[in-house]
């Protein structure tokens, strides 16, 4: 899941780099689906060992670098994920190949494979960040969801030797019933190991997370309560924090008048991040080349092998619809937040089969007279 669940902030000054406008900042290429692991919350129902000759090939991963670098201004940060990349064995070729065309890269991993010659190779090559997954501060907790004894420590073992090389490390954290209780435990850990960032995604129930959406996923008031606990964690500083997949996160700093809110430059919430960015300032490339939104709604608009990514982009009607709060329906369509939210894209088609329906995790009431409320006071 970590590995295909990379949020990166790339920080030019205070200003996040999609805060300057609604062109695409961030692209997740799925490098395989190929992983080591069996995550019990893994986005695909299924998880295979191998290689797929569905995967890209070395040659057309080049076609879809180039196009990057040549048809977006400024291009897009890539984000390498899989399955587990670590597992393709032209990797190091293709990341050396994204520098020399002045993308900035990164890789999303696991960690369980990076022995500390990999590590090395990792660092020589130019990539701007890495992002190892802890889903839990203990061990116990991490391995039972990664569903490999010792993942953790392996993982432990290849942060450290990618850090000891000088590379700047972000840590993802999927926060799930499993291991709410250790959302302070795992930003403790965060800071003793000097991650630079540390990034707490909310479950978004597809593939493998579907079917243990009864048993995993928080309840809204959970969801709600999680969400005001990583807030006063990013307020204590030492590393940037912040949630995943928690687009109503937004509406809190809102309510909170959080300064991290304002935009040096524009000073309006309009130019900021907002809550979800699928399809508005990242898109998700699969192994086998479909583009989605994100890689959590499973809506494909369009294949890189048969038009550069630039094309999809500017052609999809979905992209287009996601782009506009003012097609968002239900709750989602009323709400005075949908600018710097607009609800889980993800979890509303999860729930509805409308990827323009609103958020089933919300408990923000919209304002039909006077202000706004929430349905539930959240856990304290």
């Amino acid at each position: 899941m970590g590995a295909r669940s990379f949020l990166l902030s790339y920080r030019r000054g205070d200003r996040d780099l999609l805060n300057e406008n609604e062109s695409l900042r961030l692209v997740f290429w799925e490098t395989t689906e190929a992983c080591n692991l069996e995550c019990v919350h893994c986005r695909r129902s299924g998880v295979s060992r191998e290689v797929s000759r569905k995967d890209l090939s070395t040659q057309e991963a080049f076609r879809l670098i180039e196009g990057l670098a040549r048809d977006f201004d400024p291009p897009p940060v890539l984000v390498l994920s899989g399955g587990e990349p670590m597992v393709r064995p032209d990797l190091f070729e293709m990341m050396r190949f994204a520098v020399e065309k002045h993308l900035r890269v990164a890789l999303a991993t696991n960690g369980t494979l990076i022995t500390e010659n990999v590590a090395s190779e990792i660092a020589r090559s130019g990539i701007h960040r890495v992002s190892i997954s802890f889903d839990g501060a203990k061990k116990e907790t991490h391995d039972s969801f990664r569903k490999m004894p010792g993942s953790f420590e392996r993982a432990m073992a290849g942060f450290k030797s990618l850090q000891s090389f000088g590379m700047p490390m972000q840590i993802n954290a999927t926060v799930t019933r499993h291991n709410v209780q250790e959302v302070e435990e795992i930003f403790r850990m965060a800071l003793e190991l000097q991650a630079k960032s540390l990034h707490y995604f909310l479950l978004v129930p597809v593939g493998c997370g579907a079917e243990i959406e009864a048993t995993y996923q928080l309840t809204p008031q959970e969801y709600e309560g999680t969400l005001r606990r990583v807030h006063e964690l990013s307020r204590r500083g030492g590393l940037h924090v912040r949630p995943i997949c928690a687009p109503h996160y937004f509406r809190i700093l809102s309510e909170e008048k959080d300064p991290s809110l304002k935009n040096s430059r524009h000073g309006s919430f309009h130019s900021l991040t907002k809550g979800c960015l699928a399809g508005t300032g990242i898109v998700f490339v699969s192994h086998d080349g479909n583009v989605f939104p994100c890689g959590y709604l499973p809506l494909s608009c369009g294949n890189v092998r048969a038009g550069t990514l630039n094309e999809i982009w500017g052609a999809s009607d979905i992209l287009r619809k996601l782009r506009n709060e003012e097609s968002l329906e239900g709750k989602c369509g009323e709400c005075d937040h949908k600018k710097i939210c607009s609800g889980c894209r993800a979890r509303a088609y999860q729930e509805s089969g409308n990827f323009l329906g609103e958020e089933p995790n919300c408990l923000y009431v919209p304002p039909s007279s006077g202000p706004g409320r929430l349905a539930f006071d959240p856990p304290v």
